[in-house]
């Protein structure tokens, strides 16, 4: 079509926002999502409205076609000082099981490559080493993309508190070795799971902190602490607006650079005084 360089960066925010929001039910987060992943720290308002109509259309057709998305019914915690202060210390915690995530991805893949030329026996590698992984574990529940764990994230009896460990370490195998396109709703699972396992730990609702570890691990493993703010109101419900709000900023602030997505341009802001230029 012989797009300039901008229309042709506002279709991939298009393409972005739109497959997210249909994706996930979220069309508010999809189209945040679309302006905010490519650069680390910069949103252009230029692509806000195709934005916007990409992410709604989307998740119109989805649900046009019958498709039914997951939907939470949370209690309202109350918002005591100690609920507070464990909401901070979970908000780190996430924030670093982001940056382990990240880490041990690419320590995978840059291991596999050195010692695997073969670009085709990566992943013939990588599967086998996830089958041994789930016989040891001796459960198929880590496998795939943890959607039944994520359920019983929200129950009151949680999960075994080593559930994240294990989903984490399947996932950056699994994603290291060669297989692509499957983060997003592993970390979901990932920061559910970390965070049904510290509510057992600490007497907090089961319910309550599996939702704030299912958008905050994603959002500092991603650099998105707008979007997955966006995303965590439209599943969850405005009552843990700023819960979910403090989650997704340290764990964006405590997640270090790079994320996952190593194409992401820029940097996370270290110091007060940037001017943007």
């Amino acid at each position: 079509l012989r797009l300039s360089a901008d229309d042709h960066r506002r279709l991939i925010q298009c393409g972005i926002s739109g497959g997210f929001g249909s994706v996930f039910g979220t069309p508010l987060a999809g189209m945040v999502f679309g302006l905010e992943v490519l650069t680390v720290g910069r949103l252009s308002y230029a692509g806000l409205l195709p934005c916007f109509i990409a992410s709604l259309v989307g998740d119109l057709v989805c649900r046009a076609l019958g498709v039914a998305h997951t939907a939470y019914a949370l209690p309202t915690p109350t918002l005591t000082p100690l609920l507070w202060l464990w909401v901070v210390v979970a908000g780190c915690l996430f924030g670093a099981t982001s940056r382990a995530f990240s880490a041990l991805t690419h320590a995978v893949q840059t291991i596999s490559k050195r010692l695997v030329r073969s670009y085709w026996l990566r992943p013939l590698l990588g599967g086998a080493t996830v089958i041994l992984l789930t016989y040891l574990v001796g459960s198929p529940a880590y496998l795939g993309l943890g959607l039944p764990l994520i359920a019983q994230s929200f129950r009151p009896e949680g999960v075994v508190l080593w559930a994240f460990a294990l989903k984490l370490l399947f996932t950056a195998v699994t994603l290291g070795t060669g297989f692509k396109g499957g983060e997003v709703t592993p970390l979901f699972c990932i920061g559910a799971t970390l965070g049904a396992a510290l509510a057992h730990l600490t007497g907090q609702p089961t319910e309550v902190f599996a939702a704030l570890g299912f958008v905050a691990v994603f959002a500092g493993a991603a650099n998105t602490p707008l979007t997955c703010i966006a995303l965590g109101i439209e599943l969850f419900g405005a009552p843990l607006a700023l819960p979910l709000a403090t989650v997704c900023i340290l764990s964006y602030l405590s997640s270090g650079q790079p994320g996952i997505y190593r194409a992401q341009r820029g940097q996370k802001e270290t110091h007060s005084g940037t001017d943007g230029s």
